[in-house]
């Protein structure tokens, strides 16, 4: 689907849309170990649809080529319609970002090929990366899930709900069990990098939403809760406006997920997320007749 297409909050985890009073001061800084890649050469870069945001992210990447922050061989579009904005736009010559071009395809159905490829192939997908829309569902979320349905057969696999995650002031549950949560309580810059001054509060940004979860799921395991995880695709600025998360984390996903069912029944943590807002479901993946083995064909 193109991403202008999408129902306002129907899968952020970019902005919540949601205005409120300010955070006020910080009760502990979170801290997480940085997920920028330092690589500027890519492979290929994916770009999560062709409307306004696509067409907005494939322009800033040609600025970003023309100024040379960043190389890649391939940038690939994905749109269900073949007639969207960036497809357009190419047509008339009025984007002539190198080596574009626009994949008509629904967005899982490319996700559910070019995933398991990645992780068939990690070393031929190394240098990849992936643009998310801002109004995209929880794409990564539904590809885990489409791979653990495929991979154990004869196990139950579901989507549970995450009751709430601690600390983070506002959160909405969606009727398909994605919890939503952001550290803004008002609405942000449309185009903001998440720099380490919020430039809402003008003061240190002392939140990052991937350190939220992590300490979510070590309390939850301290608990005797038999969580997995947690497994995140962490969305970073890279250049000119444009923020990735690197294919690479599919790969780790993967591993995770599989680690995690061979041991019995299994609750994986999934977030995709930014510094401040972020997209979380729980994949459960049960037993059945005894089995914890899998697939993969």
């Amino acid at each position: 689907m193109s991403e202008c297409d999408a129902a306002e909050g129907s899968g952020s985890a970019a902005g919540t849309g949601h205005a409120a009073p300010g955070l006020g001061s910080a009760p502990t800084a979170l801290t997480a170990t940085p997920t920028v890649s330092a690589v500027t050469e890519y492979g290929t870069i994916v770009v999560v649809g062709g409307g306004c945001y696509g067409s907005f992210y494939v322009r800033q990447l040609g600025r970003a080529h023309a100024a040379r922050a960043m190389r890649w061989e391939r940038l690939v579009v994905v749109d269900r319609d073949p007639a969207c904005a960036v497809a357009r736009a190419l047509g008339t010559g009025e984007i002539t970002t190198p080596g574009t071009r626009v994949e008509v395809s629904e967005w899982t159905v490319f996700f559910r090929r070019y995933l398991s490829h990645a992780c068939d192939d990690p070393a031929g997908t190394a240098r990849d990366a992936i643009v998310p829309s801002p109004l995209m569902p929880h794409l990564m979320y539904d590809w885990m899930v489409s791979r653990a349905a495929h991979m154990w057969p004869e196990r139950a696999v579901a989507t549970k709900p995450l009751p709430s995650l601690p600390g983070v002031p506002w959160q909405r549950a969606a009727p398909d069990g994605t919890l939503y949560v952001s550290f803004a309580e008002w609405v942000c810059p449309i185009n903001c990098i998440e720099p380490e001054t919020c430039p809402k509060t003008r003061d240190t940004r002392w939140w990052t939403m991937p350190a939220a979860v992590e300490r979510y799921v070590s309390e939850a395991r301290a608990s005797g809760q038999p969580v997995a995880g947690p497994v995140i695709f962490h969305c970073t600025h890279r250049a000119y406006g444009v923020g990735m998360f690197d294919t690479a984390a599919a790969v780790r996903a993967d591993a995770v997920m599989r680690e995690a069912a061979a041991q019995g029944p299994a609750e994986v943590i999934v977030g995709t997320v930014s510094h401040c807002h972020g997209a979380l479901s729980v994949l459960s993946i049960d037993t059945r007749n005894g089995q914890n083995g899998g697939r993969v064909d």
